[in-house]
């Protein structure tokens, strides 16, 4: 069932040769760091966008890449589909494009950027930082690991900041510490994990799961917002 809203696109930008489309935010100033915020398998959606509005206000300037190319849904066969059919490295190159165009942008200050990825978008969180090094300072990932659970992390430079439920069935507790157990060998980063007495996407309060809860995503939300200014500015 697709989303009858469609999908939150207001800017192009260049991707390996061709071009990419997302939803660009800019902060109140008018000036701050530059964060690439990675869409859940709904798509980029009216929440994503939301989610975009909110980081900016924080003093951010955010793009999030539309990785479905358009494409929305609430229904959950059809996003399945969608991640199902998506090319990571088709998926991987949006996002280095996302990057290249926040760097390229007035009003984005400093030399790196920050990422935050909800579900599918966790894990995209990670891989972008991976393969952009010290091009992303920091990177956020809420409720989402790499799909290959042998992930090399080798080029993770950025500090790494992750939020899992305790009852989401979808992203066992050892999958999480195995992940930190990978980071901590291939690289010098020590992530910082939390988990929370919620289920998956307990940050979305388009509560499409049912699973949304209100006081572990204001903590979960704090912790980012500070930890994306101590790494970034």
């Amino acid at each position: 069932m697709p989303d009858e809203r469609g999908s939150r696109q207001n800017v192009t930008f260049p991707s390996g040769g061709r071009t990419a489309h997302g939803y660009l935010a800019r902060p109140p100033q008018g000036v701050g760091p530059g964060l690439v915020v990675v869409q859940e398998w709904w798509g980029l959606t009216s929440h994503v966008a939301d989610m975009a509005d909110r980081f900016a206000a924080e003093g951010f300037t955010v793009l999030a890449p539309d990785l479905f190319g358009g494409a929305t849904t609430h229904d959950r066969a059809e996003a399945a589909r969608l991640k199902r059919e998506l090319p990571v490295e088709q998926a991987v190159q949006d996002l280095s494009g996302a990057v290249d165009h926040l760097l390229s942008l007035d009003g984005v200050v400093g030399d790196a950027v920050g990422t935050v990825g909800f579900c599918m978008g966790g894990g995209f969180a990670l891989l972008l930082a991976t393969r952009c090094g010290d091009e992303v300072a920091a990177a956020v990932s809420f409720y989402g690991l790499p799909p290959d659970p042998e992930f090399d992390y080798r080029g993770l430079t950025a500090h790494v900041l992750g939020h899992f439920g305790e009852l989401d069935g979808s992203i066992p507790m050892a999958a999480v510490d195995e992940a930190a157990i990978r980071i901590g060998e291939a690289t010098d980063v020590r992530p910082e994990f939390h988990f929370y007495p919620a289920g998956h996407a307990f940050m979305n309060d388009e509560n499409t799961l049912g699973t949304y809860d209100p006081l572990q995503a204001r903590i979960a939300w704090r912790r980012t917002v500070t930890f994306l200014h101590g790494h970034l500015g």
